[in-house]
């Protein structure tokens, strides 16, 4: 029940996270998806962090909490989707290609920073804990 709980405690502070960035950088339905683009290049370079830095010591219901729970609802590949969508119908294919490849390239470049950022400051992480029953 724990990992459960965890993730609905995550994908709620996600979710709220997601709404107040969107609020604070609105776009319209055609315009530039500035803020899905900021939104899951952060979520890359956290969940890289994190996968590096926290995921060998934390329990699984950490883990799902912030993975999926948390960062899964802060990004979103449907928004993305649906925005890459939206500038191709309204024929600014320029953008679109500029949004994809910049989702792609930012969010990889993202993700391997953070996993880059795990042996800065610290000592190699100690091994994972042995599973136990978290329910």
């Amino acid at each position: 029940m724990k990992p459960l709980f965890a993730v609905l405690v995550g994908g709620a502070l996600g979710t709220g996270l997601r709404l107040s960035l969107d609020l604070l950088v609105p776009h319209g339905d055609t315009g530039f998806p500035v803020s899905t683009l900021i939104i899951n290049v952060v979520g890359a370079f956290a969940l890289g962090l994190l996968t590096a830095r926290v995921w060998p010591t934390a329990r699984p219901w950490v883990r799902a909490g912030l993975g999926p729970g948390l960062l899964g609802s802060f990004t979103t590949f449907s928004a993305f989707a649906v925005s890459l969508v939206s500038l191709a119908a309204s024929d600014q294919w320029m953008p679109g290609a500029l949004y994809l490849v910049a989702t792609i390239v930012l969010g990889f470049g993202a993700a391997w920073a953070g996993l880059r950022l795990r042996g800065r400051g610290r000592a190699a992480p100690a091994p994972a804990p042995a599973p136990e029953d978290d329910a």
